[in-house]
C-alpha cells in the first residue's frame, strides 16, 4: 500500500474553528536536511543538506495558502522545545516576524520569516507577543539565517523584529497574494 499524496494546496491558511493558523513543517528543529513542499506532487522532497555543524534551531515550515515576495509560502519558524515531524501540520499563534534583506547575485530581496508559537485544546504557549521572547533567542536565529544563507553563496542582513501587528499583515498579503494567483 502506497501513502496518499496530500493536497497541500487544500488546506486553508487558518482553522475555521479556532481561528490560529495552520502550518506544515517542512523542516524540524535540529535537523540538517531542509525540506521543501511539492505543491504540485503533494509531496514533501529534500531541497539540499545544511553542512556539518548547521541544523535548524527550531521547527520551519510554511503556510498553506498563501504566497511570499519569493513565490513561495510564507515561511515560519516555529518556537518548540522538541522537533515534531516533516509533513506536520501545526496550529499556531503568531507573535512577530523577523524581517530581513538576502542578496544573491548582486539581487537583493526581502526575505522576512514569521515567528510563531503552537497551541493546541490543552497547550496554550507560553509566550504570545516577540517581546517575550529572550532576545538573545532572537539573536541566535537571526545568526541562524545569516550563516545557513553564507553557506549558500547568500548574503543575508537581518532587520529588526517587529510584533504580532506586522505579522499579520504580511499574512493576509500572502493571502490575496495566493488567491490572486501570484
Amino acid at each position: 500500500m502506497h501513502p496518499r499524496a496530500v493536497d497541500f494546496l487544500a488546506i486553508p491558511p487558518r482553522d475555521a474553528k479556532s481561528g490560529l493558523v495552520n502550518v506544515i513543517i517542512d523542516t524540524p528543529r535540529g535537523s540538517r536536511h531542509k525540506y521543501k513542499i511539492d505543491e504540485q506532487l503533494g509531496v514533501l522532497k529534500l531541497s539540499r543538506i545544511l553542512p556539518a555543524g548547521h541544523s535548524f534551531p527550531f521547527d520551519f515550515g510554511s503556510i498553506p495558502g498563501t504566497r511570499a515576495e519569493d513565490g513561495d509560502a510564507l515561511d515560519v519558524m516555529v518556537l518548540l522545545e522538541a522537533p515534531t515531524f516533516p509533513g506536520c501540520l501545526l496550529q499556531v499563534h503568531l507573535i512577530g516576524v523577523l524581517t530581513g534583506r538576502q542578496t544573491e547575485k548582486r539581487k537583493t530581496i526581502r526575505n522576512d520569516r514569521l515567528l510563531a508559537v503552537a497551541e493546541t485544546e490543552v497547550n496554550k504557549p507560553a509566550v504570545r507577543r516577540i517581546d517575550e521572547v529572550d532576545p538573545a533567542r532572537i539573536a541566535q536565529i537571526d545568526h541562524f539565517f545569516v550563516s545557513y544563507n553564507l553557506a549558500q553563496g547568500r548574503r543575508f542582513k537581518p532587520g529588526r523584529p517587529q510584533g504580532r501587528q506586522a505579522a499579520e499583515r504580511y499574512l493576509r498579503a500572502a493571502i490575496t497574494r495566493f488567491r490572486k494567483g501570484g
